[in-house]
């Protein structure tokens, strides 16, 4: 096939869309920014694209909370085509705002299978709306600006995070502290190889529990988690952004460390842009 088509949707308060649609395009894609009004009113469709993202930004200026507003948009407006795409098994990215928009429709990380049985998780629903973990407000109180060391779940079946190890990313948030609804929520996510990126030390290790923890983890979130994918791994948000990283210069220390051509991030989009092209 020819190059994958990417959906970037915009809108309200969106602002990494060109940074995301330029990352798409420098791992082989061909990236349109599209309006979320635009969209619904099918000029296009959904449908006519292989890949959705949703980016990074403040969408509704976080004013009930943040993601929340884009969400119930998408949620009225364009549910039937989200559940169409998940059907036809078409990769969807969320990237901080864009991830908690995914986490607040419900889509992300989909109706989990709590029976503990492999079979079930591997077929559980991704397209069914159930929101059963949320981002809130950093443990820190206030808005997080670093970069951070990241650990890809060898267990995870997140197409986009195929063969990470480590990687290293920036994250820039006031909300990104992940919950799940509860305990068993966790381990079925663990269980269902639903998480896909922790924040980790440079080794590759998880930091300590609790205080201690940051700003390795810079946010508080249970597990360490800043990734989780659906049950098919086709659906992926984080709060990272890999955008930010597509050139090595993009590294806060690339002269002293004589960093030359791509930036990490680039390898979360070419596994999905490989995997559209098969």
């Amino acid at each position: 096939m020819g190059k994958p088509r990417i959906a970037i949707i915009t809108g309200y308060g969106i602002n990494s869309d060109n940074e995301l649609a330029h990352s798409f395009a420098l791992a082989g894609g061909e990236p349109r920014r599209v309006h979320i009004n635009d969209l619904i009113a099918r000029k296009p469709a959904l449908s006519e694209f292989d890949v959705i993202a949703v980016p990074g930004g403040f969408s509704f200026g976080d004013h009930i909370a943040s993601g929340r507003v884009f969400a119930n948009k998408l949620k009225h407006s364009l549910a039937e085509d989200l559940h169409k795409a998940a059907e036809r098994k078409v990769p969807m990215i969320g990237i901080c705002n864009g991830f908690q928009v995914l986490v607040k429709l419900g889509i992300l990380p989909g109706k989990l299978d709590m029976s503990g049985s492999t079979a079930n998780a591997m077929g559980a629903a991704a397209t069914e709306f159930e929101q059963n973990t949320t981002l809130t407000y950093n443990d820190s109180g206030r808005f997080e600006d670093r970069w951070c060391h990241l650990s890809g779940d060898p267990a995870s079946k997140s197409i986009w995070t195929r063969g990470i190890e480590r990687i290293y990313l920036p994250i820039r948030h006031g909300e990104g502290k992940f919950i799940p609804k509860d305990a068993e929520t966790l381990a079925a996510l663990k269980r269902n190889g639903q998480i896909s990126l922790r924040y980790s030390t440079a080794t590759g290790a998880n930091p300590g529990e609790g205080a201690a923890a940051y700003p390795l983890n810079p946010n508080g979130s249970v597990d360490h988690i800043a990734g989780i994918s659906s049950a098919d791994g086709l659906i992926f948000g984080l709060m990272p952004h890999p955008e930010a990283h597509m050139l090595a210069t993009n590294h806060p220390q690339w002269q002293k460390l004589g960093l030359k051509g791509e930036g990490e991030g680039i390898r979360i989009f070419r596994n999905a842009v490989d995997y559209v092209r098969g």
